[in-house]
């Protein structure tokens, strides 16, 4: 089976972004008056969550808070519009070989593709700040989780990738760093390479194709192909 994209999810798979997304959770909280700070074990229990909407009403659960208690759709795109200033300021980098992969992949006739559950804002917000171009041209099939009715590790996501690729997903590699994430691929029938993030070093990732520190240590587009299902004979 020939292979013809590789789909990528974003935070903490083509760059360390969590930690700067904690940082604009707990900025958007001070500027709204609420005494809420989210250290880094609690952001990595968080995390189980997907979707910062989605953490935002669990946090509430466990403060006992009613659901309608704050505007969680108004502070969470406060939180965005930070997240994407901060952004903006520098100081983010593509984790070790994703640039030289995408390129490579690219010139190889691959289409890029991304798989998220972050929105759409912060998808361009990074490859701005890191690729220094609009995140279309870069990756011409985006699919963000506010367009699915299940965030991973649903398969919703990735399902609309592959729709929008117009692929089967035996023609498809997916990149995660969370059990979540590649829980979410493995739903869609995509193989899955995993380069664990900071917050993510100690997830389960049995049924991951494989497991690496970063992508250099793949081998290449070369070494992509083989990773892809065998064929069922009949």
């Amino acid at each position: 089976m020939p292979l013809e994209a590789l789909i990528f999810d974003v935070d903490g798979t083509l760059a360390e972004t969590e930690d700067l997304h904690r940082r604009a959770f707990n900025e958007t909280f001070a500027e709204e008056g609420l005494d809420w700070h989210w250290c880094q074990d609690d952001y990595r229990r968080l995390l189980q969550t997907t979707g910062g909407k989605e953490r935002i009403a669990h946090h509430m659960r466990n403060l006992s808070l009613a659901p309608d208690a704050i505007d969680i759709a108004a502070l969470h795109r406060a939180k965005t519009e930070r997240y994407v200033r901060l952004m903006g300021d520098g100081g983010l980098d593509l984790r070790p070989g994703i640039a030289a992969l995408i390129t490579e992949a690219k010139d190889a006739g691959l289409t890029t593709a991304i798989a998220t559950t972050t929105s759409h804002p912060n998808v361009d917000a990074l490859c701005h700040a890191c690729f220094g171009a609009p995140a279309d041209s870069i990756f011409p099939v985006i699919a963000c989780g506010d367009e699915v009715a299940a965030k991973k590790p649903a398969p919703d996501v990735y399902e609309l990738a592959l729709k929008r690729l117009d692929i089967a997903p035996d023609n498809a590699l997916a990149f995660e760093d969370s059990s979540n994430g590649l829980r979410s691929a493995d739903a869609a029938g995509l193989a899955c390479i995993v380069t664990p993030s900071i917050y993510t070093s100690g997830d389960d990732f049995t049924g991951a194709e494989c497991v690496v520190p970063d992508v250099t240590h793949i081998g290449g587009i070369e070494a992509l192909a083989p990773l892809l299902p065998t064929p069922q004979t009949v």
